[in-house]
């Protein structure tokens, strides 16, 4: 286990976001490039999502987490960005920008609404995920997730602790604690430890 991709790479590396790998370049993506199954990441809202992926057989996942802790998980993750010389975001002035629905990808409550509305409409094409039930129980929600994308655990694959290490492995204690994601950069230049702060609920 300790060859996987993820103990050399940051996440963001391995999956390519929509939005910034695929259309930075080209209005009309090559997805030949990328192997099947593709897998990719997005923070785009459902109703900006290009018809490659809404009109066809490709399934979504949606991660939702609670407005308090996305608002200050979103303010310490932007001001890590941010340059040094421009000093940090006032929290008072952002949280009033995100209550108006001032975000980079859009007000709050019309991201997640989109994607739970099509949950319920196409749940055999949306799955709709809350982070606080994932953290509370891991395992009961990759049995889940794996089951949604047509590749359930095996009794087999139970019994030999599959679901456990993986859950284990994808958990934000120990990607938090891998040396990639304490000492390196992506490719684009952001520093991987920027991505990780608590990962608590009611933070």
């Amino acid at each position: 286990m300790n060859r996987h991709p993820l103990f050399a790479d940051n996440p963001n590396d391995l999956v390519p976001f929509l939005e910034l790998k695929l259309h930075v370049d080209k209005q009309v993506p090559d997805l030949t490039s990328f192997t099947s199954p593709r897998l990719f990441a997005t923070h785009l809202p459902f109703s900006s999502l290009p018809k490659y992926v809404t009109c066809s057989a490709s399934k979504l996942v949606y991660l939702c987490r609670n407005p308090m802790d996305t608002f200050v998980s979103l303010h310490h993750f932007t001001n890590k960005l941010r340059p040094p010389s421009l000093g940090p975001n006032i929290l008072e002035d952002v949280f009033d920008m995100f209550c108006k629905g001032v975000c980079l990808y859009g007000p709050f409550w019309d991201h997640v609404l989109g994607y739970w509305k099509e949950s319920l409409e196409k749940h055999q094409k949306v799955l709709f995920l809350k982070y606080e039930e994932m953290k509370e129980e891991p395992t009961i929600h990759l049995k889940r997730l794996a089951e949604f994308m047509g590749c359930p655990f095996s009794l087999e694959e139970e019994t030999l602790g599959v679901v456990d290490e993986m859950s284990r492995l994808c958990s934000f204690d120990h990607l938090s604690s891998l040396e990639v994601n304490k000492n390196e950069k992506l490719s684009s230049g952001e520093e991987n430890k920027a991505f990780f702060r608590c990962g608590e609920v009611g933070d």
